[in-house]
């Protein structure tokens, strides 16, 4: 594909951007229509969860592979591609006449967001060569995934309210034709390599494994615990999960190299990115219910209700940046989910008074404690690897917080399944209970293995250098 124009670096930015934002607008945008969704096409929470979890799923499963295929073809063309296939499945989400079909439009999606989000990145950083200039434009690109988290809500809110649920599908389609063609017309062309290896059997298989635990924790909501179909999935994903372990430890050219799994501080942060995840996604998912379902709210006050939660994301991501140096990726960490454990708790009697008022400080806190975790363990994975590995362990670290949120919607689904007010405030109160636990795991996990300070980096580079690749 050669470039009509010469590479314009500001458009290109804006490009990645744009991809990057409608990627996570649409993890949260969903759950303010999920009351809609119910009503227009009689779902039950079961079919709820899946078109929450559908997207994800695949998002979460595919990331690694999109980022060696961006390699191997070209970031450039797999950026427009993945333009193309969330665009059109956009279009697919937001013309469906059944639950079903707007399920598989969402798993399509997944596809193309899975694509876009890794290539976004490599795309940015080819329109840079100044060092200072790419940095800056990484930060506004990390930025807009803020801006995406916090405005998701209450944009969806607007958008069901002025033009329905299929607003917040149809909308990603003008966004999508935009940034195709910047991207084609000013991004700078990208070298395919040849030789990189795609590990298919690997990628398969640690695909399927997710798929069936996606699956059985969705389903356990409408057929139960001991439902044949449900043990026969939970089996499958066991037995996929060691096949992949299997394949992994003994391929030379592994997508996920045997000295990410030996590295303490890759395993436990990956640990507690997928524990931020589930408490974080299964609440907002189960919090969209109570507002929508149980408290009445209409789907605008529903994105307002969540501007205290999401709001505080943009902000305390910038605040971890400068206090890392200072307090160091263990402190940081461990305070940071100490934090969201005590907001999850506070949730608890502010829910059971049914007052939003009482509610929106314990979402301060809960999200605020998630903001300054994930940067900051983002940072301790990176620095505790070599350069060579660092796009396969920060894809580890991201794909482990999706599968994160997708066990986190189904397993907090499946405690708020019965449809009636006082089982639900139950089930939402077990959901509280078992995301503070999990959060106080994560904090102590986050002491013992994360390390102190700017030291953590070099040492570990030492340590893994040691370690066969």
């Amino acid at each position: 594909m050669q470039t009509p124009s010469k590479h314009h670096p500001s458009l290109v930015q804006v490009a990645a951007c744009l991809g990057f934002v409608v990627v996570l607008i649409d993890v949260s945008v969903v759950n303010v229509a999920l009351d809609t969704l119910r009503t227009v096409f009689g779902a039950g929470i079961t079919g709820l969860q899946w078109v929450v979890n559908a997207y994800a799923l695949v998002f979460a499963s595919s990331l690694l592979i999109a980022g060696t295929l961006g390699d191997r073809l070209g970031a450039k063309r797999v950026f427009i591609v993945g333009y193309a296939i969330f665009t059109l499945s956009s279009i697919g989400c937001g013309t469906a006449q059944s639950i079903q079909v707007l399920i598989v439009w969402r798993l399509v999606q997944g596809v193309g967001a899975a694509l876009l989000v890794p290539n976004s990145l490599a795309v940015l950083r080819l329109a840079f060569q100044d060092a200072t200039q790419r940095n800056r434009a990484i930060g506004w690109w990390g930025a807009g995934g803020g801006i995406a988290l916090a405005a998701g809500p209450l944009a969806g809110g607007l958008l069901v309210a002025a033009l329905g649920w299929r607003g917040i599908f149809l909308v990603n389609v003008p966004v999508g034709i935009a940034g195709i063609w910047m991207t084609w017309r000013f991004a700078p062309d990208t070298e395919a390599q040849s030789g990189r290896s795609l590990d298919l059997p690997g990628q398969l298989t640690g695909a399927l494994a997710l798929a069936t635990l996606t699956f059985a924790s969705t389903e356990v909501s409408a057929l139960g615990w001991r439902s044949p179909i449900i043990e026969g999935a939970f089996a499958l994903c066991v037995g996929l999960s060691i096949a992949f372990v299997w394949l992994e430890a003994r391929n030379p050219d592994a997508m996920l190299p045997a000295s990410l799994w030996q590295d303490r501080i890759v395993r436990n942060a990956t640990l507690i990115g997928m524990i931020a995840n589930l408490v974080f996604y299964g609440i907002v998912f189960t919090l969209s219910l109570l507002f929508q379902s149980v408290w009445h709210m209409s789907p605008v006050r529903t994105g307002v209700a969540f501007l205290p939660m999401m709001g505080i994301l943009m902000i305390m991501n910038i605040v971890a940046g400068r206090l890392a140096s200072r307090v160091g990726a263990r402190g940081l960490a461990t305070v940071g989910l100490l934090i969201s454990a005590v907001g999850y708790l506070a949730m608890r009697p502010a829910i059971a008074a049914h007052s939003f008022s009482l509610l929106a400080i314990p979402m301060l806190l809960a999200g605020s404690g998630i903001a300054l975790t994930i940067p900051t363990i983002t940072a301790a994975t990176l620095a505790a690897v070599g350069s060579a590995q660092s796009g396969i362990a920060s894809g580890l670290l991201n794909t482990a917080r999706q599968v994160g949120g997708v066990v986190g919607v189904a397993l907090f689904g499946f405690f708020v399944r019965q449809p009636d007010a006082v089982s639900f405030i139950r089930g939402m109160k077990l959901a509280l209970t078992v995301s503070a636990v999990l959060l106080i795991v994560g904090a102590a996990t986050a002491w013992r293995t994360l390390g102190h300070g700017p030291e953590l980096g070099y040492r570990a580079r030492k340590r893994n250098a040691r370690l066969p690749s």
